[in-house]
């Protein structure tokens, strides 16, 4: 008899997983999909073990409850907002000698333009 791992994900979460990579990725091959799903589970993992850290940490004091605030913070930051990686390419050098920015900078600063409106 093998012994399942105390992390080990219940067989609906890896169906969910499954479905969920190939609606994101229709047409890739068994293998990319087989990445995705490992790459869910890995972060799921990790996640659990981020939060079982913190919930340790929130056992005791204010000074505990602030540390696990700081590892979660430090551990699973927040990405930039599409405002602020627009000022990066701007506040930045253009790719070029000519001055020129690339496709994926414009369509970034584009799309933060756009936000303007809403």
């Amino acid at each position: 008899m093998t012994q399942q791992h105390p992390i080990t994900p219940p067989p609906e979460l890896f169906v969910k997983w499954l479905a969920e990579a190939k609606r994101l990725h229709p047409g890739e091959s068994t293998g990319f999909i087989a990445g995705e799903v490992a790459r869910l589970a890995y972060q799921t993992g990790a996640d659990q073990e981020l939060e079982a850290c913190c919930e340790w940490l929130n056992g005791g004091s204010k000074i505990d409850y602030d540390t696990a605030k700081l590892l979660r913070a430090a551990r699973r930051p927040k990405p930039p907002s599409l405002k602020e990686q627009a000022l990066e390419i701007v506040r930045g050098t253009p790719v070029n000698s000519a001055g020129l920015y690339s496709y994926e900078d414009v369509e970034i600063i584009r799309r933060a333009l756009e936000q303007l409106d809403d």
